[in-house]
């Protein structure tokens, strides 16, 4: 079977469910397992986010989508080349991934045979669902049964463990400039680790907050996970954060309650690994229950100096068009 991933959290189910070989194209932010990083790359972003900053990528993204371009290329002399039997895409996001309609465009031409599984789970359970729905159209039921069990346990043994603790408040930023509070499954992971983000929409996309939104909910933790990045990124780009008035002034800043997070792995991409995201959110929420320890790609505390001294960070210029 010949099987080609548009979106990097289906190359991971692929992979999770021992059908990595057959995997014929992927795309070119899917980089787990590393092997992912070897396969033909069938779908391209036509921006380049290196060098640039958030509102810069804001801006592109805004500008693409208010005139109706495509924010990725499918490499068609590809799929001609090696015909595909399935194609695993998303209708949940255009920013995140090719939009269905291009997909379906493209593929009329080449095959007629070819079976498009879209994908678009907006909760914990969607996630579980769509594994099993790669399952089935990729002839491995038992292998996503399993996975998906092991998952629910895994779930479940954090929701119990988190009943009847003290509910902390919670602000996961999914963008910095504009600001921008999580959507879909994150604030639903949230709530099963034992905390509360009034600022996110579980279940919808996610959206653009007020800044004095964030200071009126004064959250008992902060946590950074730009869509699309990871721990260093996320830091890096805190005085974007840090340079609006009353930064100092937040309890999680006090407290030194701000993680940062590797988004990209582990909140952005609806596939297995976002159950390792609610396990380190637990430990960030309820470390006391949980544990500390937090590999140093995953997440980490930002230390009170880093905090601080971000929000003297001179960020003028900034832009803050719609994202």
């Amino acid at each position: 079977m010949r099987i080609y991933s548009f979106i990097p959290s289906a190359t991971e189910i692929v992979y999770a469910l021992g059908l990595g070989d057959q995997l014929c194209g992927v795309t070119h932010e899917c980089d787990y397992q590393d092997d992912a990083r070897h396969k033909p790359v069938a779908i391209k972003s036509l921006i380049d986010p290196a060098g640039l900053g958030q509102a810069e990528i804001d801006a592109m993204v805004a500008e693409s989508m208010t005139h109706g371009h495509g924010l990725y290329s499918i490499d068609e002399a590809l799929l001609r080349e090696h015909p595909p039997d399935v194609v695993i895409t998303q209708e949940l996001c255009d920013v995140c991934s090719v939009s269905l309609r291009d997909v379906l465009s493209t593929l009329a031409g080449i095959s007629k045979t070819c079976r498009v599984v879209s994908l678009k789970p907006r909760g914990l359970s969607g996630v579980l669902e769509d594994i099993s729905t790669v399952g089935r159209a990729c002839g491995a039921e038992p292998e996503a049964e399993e996975l998906v069990g092991s998952l629910s346990l895994r779930i479940d043994a954090v929701r119990r463990r988190a009943e009847g603790l003290p509910l902390r408040t919670v602000f996961c930023v999914e963008w910095f400039d504009p600001v921008f509070a999580s959507g879909h499954w994150v604030p639903e992971m949230v709530r099963v680790a034992g905390g509360h983000d009034a600022l996110g929409l579980p279940g919808q996309d996610s959206r653009r907050v007020p800044w004095e939104r964030v200071l009126e909910f004064d959250p008992d933790l902060i946590v950074l996970m730009p869509c699309g990045f990871g721990v260093e990124r996320a830091v890096a780009d805190l005085p974007l954060l840090a340079g609006n008035r009353g930064w100092l002034s937040l309890r999680a800043v006090n407290s030194g309650e701000v993680y940062a997070a590797n988004g990209s792995a582990y909140f952005s991409r609806p596939g297995p690994r976002l159950v390792d995201g609610l396990e380190l959110l637990a430990k960030m929420i309820h470390p006391e229950t949980f544990g500390r320890e937090m590999p140093a790609g995953m997440a980490s505390r930002v230390g009170h100096g880093v905090l601080s001294s971000s929000s003297n960070t001179n960020i003028e210029g900034r832009r803050s068009p719609a994202r």
